[in-house]
């Protein structure tokens, strides 16, 4: 049966290449006319002859399934075989011809995917010689011809069986090709219909929207720029020819386009600040407040500032009103964005800031600090600053946090429930960050404290203790407003609660220091020269008899006190400096032992 479907197809085939005679198959024509002889074919040439037929019919077939069943149909022209199944590759799975003989189905199937793609053998009961053969092409494996025979093929029937297999997947990477082709053009058809139906609904928007598109496209392009509050006042000027300006909550400017702009800008007043605010919110839309059209830039209800236009000639129209509004809008994304970073950036500072204030070990601080874009190494100062009318929320650290920058500190911020609390990498200026504080938060009512430059990250802790103590010394003495130094507090700084051992030898240090290491290194005398000199009152010929020694050999040493130590004994407060530090030194340090 299936020998004379073979044939029939190896019939039509040389009956299209003109190699038949029109009076039948299986004869050639001659060119003699006097004689001819029938042609005597091999079983090998008749055998390639009929694969030559299935190739043609493969070449022809119209996809992968119909290739496949031709060549299972026609694998006896290869020789003695039978096909048991056959199965293509989809997506990343073998799936089975509907030839399949559904007797080995399971067995089959179960042993050509444990090939992988791979050739091997494969076992069916009553034929002891079965393959699985890989159809592959250049794109890789397109699937599997399963084949049995009832004895083992001969080599050239193996042979003609390796024709077969690599025609059938020849024939398959041509369709797959083919079809891949026909799935690629009828994709790019399809978006390209989708294109103009965009492109026509496009300009139907543009036609319909006008000006209000104008509006929207430019203040999305200035958003998508990150151009921030300059940008949307740049653009907002562009459209409506009006100075364009924006506010802070608080009033005061932080951008201006166009002309007119007053110098200096006036300071705002808090209350009728927060008149105009409320006056403004109530209301749906921008609204005039005298030569202004002022909209809030309010996102999720809360008041971030203001966008404005100066329209002194009242020339505004509802074009300029809806230009204004979606600016603001704009603007309000923009900032809140900001916004969110900054939190991000605020929370991850803060945590690290949290940790070195509470005592956090060096590895870790100096890898999380370099992550955060903060370095740790070299001198630190703890600096924290409070402010009277300002309540201590992420609000108020983010403005210090920016003034900070401002003015040139680099720091890492954190806040406690009354004071934000910045690791600053530089000594601040004495008067730059109050001034700059006080001005961002339009009052003076502001104090500043200021530890002594801490040179190791398991210090920080205690220094943040000096900067606690130098704030509150500021805030108790006759001028409350303003920055203090931890290392300027002289006596102050062992008077407070929690001035510990530590903090007096730090202090003894600092006033005596000098003359303690020379005393050490020429096994002298000099501390207690100068705290004998306490002990008399000042008075030289009490201090001169009770050392033993001449009154002009006091006076040398006290002169020689001054000029190792660089503190002047007639100033007064040097003075009282000393003479603490040289009572701490004997008493409580033990200086005399």
């Amino acid at each position: 049966m299936v020998g004379s479907r073979v044939y029939r197809l190896y019939h039509r085939y040389s009956a299209r290449r003109g190699s038949l005679p029109k009076g039948g198959a299986g004869r050639q024509a001659t060119p003699a006319p006097r004689r001819s002889r029938p042609l005597v074919r091999t079983p090998a040439a008749r055998a390639l002859h009929e694969l030559a037929a299935v190739s043609q019919a493969l070449s022809e077939a119209s996809d992968e399934g119909e290739i496949l069943r031709l060549a299972m149909d026609h694998v006896v022209a290869a020789g003695p075989y039978s096909a048991e199944a056959g199965y293509l590759k989809v997506g990343h799975d073998l799936v089975p011809s509907p030839a399949n003989g559904p007797a080995h189905a399971v067995a089959v199937a179960r042993r050509v995917r444990e090939l992988a793609g791979q050739d091997g053998k494969v076992t069916v009961a009553g034929r002891p010689w079965g393959r699985a053969l890989g159809l592959r092409g250049p794109a890789g494996l397109h699937g599997y011809l399963v084949v049995t025979a009832v004895g083992r093929p001969t080599r050239a029937e193996r042979s003609l069986l390796a024709v077969l297999v690599r025609q059938t997947a020849a024939a398959l990477s041509v369709a797959v090709a083919r079809r891949r082709r026909h799935e690629d053009a009828l994709a790019l058809h399809r978006l390209r219909e989708e294109r103009t139906v965009l492109q026509r609904q496009l300009i139907s928007a543009m036609a319909e929207l006008g000006w209000e598109r104008a509006v929207h496209a430019l203040m999305a392009d200035v958003a998508a720029s990150g151009g921030g509050e300059e940008a949307v006042t740049r653009a907002l000027h562009g459209l409506t020819g009006l100075p364009a300006l924006v506010e802070d909550r608080f009033g005061r400017l932080r951008s201006w386009t166009g002309p007119g702009r007053p110098v200096p800008y006036p300071e705002p007043d808090p209350v009728r600040r927060d008149d105009m605010l409320h006056a403004v919110a109530r209301q749906a839309g921008p609204v005039r407040i005298g030569d202004r059209l002022v909209a809030l830039i309010r996102p999720h209800g809360e008041i971030l500032g203001v966008l404005a236009l100066v329209d002194d000639r009242d020339e505004a129209d509802e074009h300029t009103v809806l230009a204004l509004g979606h600016a603001a809008t704009s603007l309000a994304l923009e900032l809140t964005h900001l916004r969110s970073l900054a939190e991000v950036e605020l929370r991850l500072h803060r945590e690290l800031a949290d940790d070195l204030l509470t005592g956090t070990d060096g590895p870790s601080a100096y890898a999380r600090s370099a992550a955060v874009g903060h370095d740790l190494h070299g001198s630190h100062y703890i600096v924290v600053v409070q402010w009277s009318n300002r309540t201590t929320d992420d609000s108020f650290a983010q403005s210090v946090g920016r003034v900070a920058a401002a003015v040139g500190l680099r720091s890492l911020l954190t806040r406690r429930s009354d004071h934000v609390v910045l690791i600053a990498g530089d000594r601040p200026h004495a008067r730059a960050l109050y001034e700059a504080l006080a001005r961002e938060n339009g009052t003076r009512s502001g104090t500043i404290g200021v530890s002594s430059s801490c040179d190791s990250v398991d210090d920080i802790p205690h220094h943040y203790r000096e900067a606690q103590r130098a704030l509150d010394v500021r805030r108790h003495s006759r001028e409350r407003y303003g920055t203090s130094f931890f290392d300027e507090l002289g006596l102050y700084r062992i008077l407070g609660p929690g001035s510990g051992h530590r903090e007096l030898e730090r202090f003894v240090q600092e006033w005596l220091g000098q003359l303690i290491d020379y005393d050490s290194r020429h096994h002298a005398t000099m501390v207690e020269t100068l705290a004998r000199y306490f002990d008399c009152g000042g008075n030289y010929d009490e201090t001169a008899d009770s050392l033993a020694i001449h009154r002009s050999t006091l006076r040398y040493r006290l002169q020689r006190i001054r000029d190792i130590s660089g503190h002047d004994l007639a100033n007064v407060e040097d003075r009282l400096n000393l003479q603490v530090a040289t009572r701490v030194w004997k008493i409580v340090l033990g200086g005399l032992d």
